[in-house]
């Protein structure tokens, strides 16, 4: 693990860096427009590329060299870092050029994660998968605990000049990318190993950008998964879309003890990652998934019960310290049972379908709470206050702690589920791992000889559409193989 190690040293300089920059221009948003809209767009640009983009991203990191690929995510993020310095630093920065840095970066974001992902795998022994992705979660969550800490402690020096606080965080910025794509350089990274699944599904760009979605849907174990994830996915964001909101409704709109709440799951997340950076997990992953999805669930189910920090904090550190668990062992899954050299699209898929809930659940979560919930748990009269109100109180924000209740008891049960669903619990037992699919020098020679033959009762067949966009497709899969066709 000590070239991956390298990698994720890099990468989590970087990470955090492009984090301190994030949040020295939510500020600087903020400042300009005055608008929580503005600074919602920001986040609408960056996702945007993501629900585009994903399935060609995934097929372009399994046609091409994995390695190049995260270097290019990099230096697009070095081009529109560099971008807005200059710009700040000449006095020509407006609010709507960060909007353009954040379809950049989202882009970025789009092919780095299944490179990344996909990486592991060549990069990693199978039996590291889990420890390895324990690590790669400390990257998502320790910026969020000190890039804040860190990038408020900067702009709070107020420097001045040219190079202000602002700008030395970008700068900052700049220099852990190159960091990054230094560690990157003098690592090796494997390109994955040919396997049947890879040489079958070699075809247009597009055949190859939907062939994720198939590989999938072909596999009931794989999609069982998926729609564990799809629909916890959908109860966890109905309950965090509201969790904010409750707690400033339950608190008289205390900022602190909102920040403290946040700043618990943060920490949660960090620990958790250390634990799975350092255990890997159950033996038994889906259980890891399934029964980290019901200790999650649970937990944010009482979220809504309680009424103050003595709850919330142990609550919001044991729920987030569970999320490595579920999302390490899940991972650990996909890298070992799908074919490495088609893993670039089938991880896009799976990470746009999971996502997919994401404009869904805040429109569930909002129009519940504030036009059913919300008046009818502050309704002395109603059927609902008079159930619920005793557990959950009759005063503000009692309307949203009665949804995350049920949101939290949903994904609880959504994991319980999977135990009752043999290609779900069974999955570690049904799907070959990889190494078995992978082809061997006279497999290869033999699956070359198959193609050779086909394309030949092919060329004897009358000319047709049909017949020339099956030999196009062909001549994908023999090229492939090495074969000059």
């Amino acid at each position: 693990m000590f070239g991956f190690g390298i990698v994720w040293l890099g990468q989590i300089i970087s990470v955090l860096a492009s984090s301190m920059t994030g949040f020295g221009m939510t500020l600087w948003m903020y400042k300009q427009t005055e608008s929580a809209t503005a600074m919602g767009l920001m986040q609408v640009a960056f996702i945007t590329p993501f629900l585009l983009l994903s399935p060609l991203a995934g097929a372009m990191v399994d046609r091409y060299n994995r390695k190049l690929m995260m270097m290019l995510s990099d230096l697009g993020a070095v081009l529109s870092t560099a971008a807005i310095l200059g710009l700040y630093v000449s006095g020509h920065l407006e609010f709507w050029h960060l909007y353009i840095a954040a379809i950049v970066n989202g882009l970025g974001n789009t092919f780095q994660w299944p490179a990344y992902s996909a990486a592991i795998s060549t990069m990693v022994p199978k039996e590291q998968f889990g420890r390895a992705n324990g690590l790669m979660s400390l990257v998502e969550a320790g910026p969020g605990v000190l890039a804040p800490m860190l990038a408020g402690a900067l702009l709070a020096l107020n420097l001045d000049g040219v190079l202000d606080s602002f700008a030395l965080i970008m700068l900052i910025d700049l220099i852990t990318f190159f960091i990054a794509i230094g560690a990157l350089l003098i690592v090796y990274i494997p390109q994955p190993p040919k396997t049947e699944a890879g040489v079958e599904s070699k075809g247009s760009i597009w055949k190859e950008s939907i062939y994720g979605f198939k590989y999938i849907f072909k596999r009931p174990s794989l999609l069982g998964l998926q729609m564990i994830f799809f629909f916890g996915n959908l109860f966890s964001g109905i309950g965090f879309t509201i969790l904010a909101p409750m707690i400033l409704a339950r608190t008289a709109q205390n900022s602190l003890i909102f920040g403290a709440v946040q700043t618990a799951g943060a920490v949660g997340g960090i620990v958790g990652g250390i634990i799975m950076s350092a255990w890997a997990g159950l033996k038994r992953r889906t259980y890891g998934v399934l029964g980290g999805w019901m200790l999650a669930g649970f937990s944010f189910a009482f979220l809504g019960i309680a009424t103050g920090l003595p709850g919330w904090i142990p609550l919001m550190v044991f729920m987030a310290m569970v999320s490595p668990l579920i999302n390490t062992s899940n991972q650990a899954i996909w890298q070992a049972k799908v074919a490495p050299d088609v893993q670039g699209r089938v991880f896009s898929a799976r990470r746009l379908i999971a996502w997919f809930t994401q404009p869904i659940a805040p429109i569930i979560a909002g129009t519940l709470a504030d036009f059913v919930l919300e008046p009818a748990m502050t309704n002395s009269s109603s059927t609902l206050s008079s159930v619920f109100g005793p557990i959950f109180g009759t005063g503000p924000g009692a309307g949203m702690g009665l949804l995350i209740f049920f949101a939290g008891m949903g994904a609880s049960l959504v994991g319980f589920s999977g135990f009752f669903i043999r290609p779900v619990r069974d999955a570690e037992d049904i799907l070959p791992d990889f190494d078995t699919q992978i082809l061997s020098g006279d497999q290869k020679q033999q699956k070359l000889q198959e193609l050779l033959e086909t394309r030949q009762n092919l060329l004897s067949q009358p000319a047709s559409d049909e017949r020339n966009q099956a030999l196009k497709e062909l001549s994908h899969q023999l090229r492939s193989l090495g074969h000059s066709s």
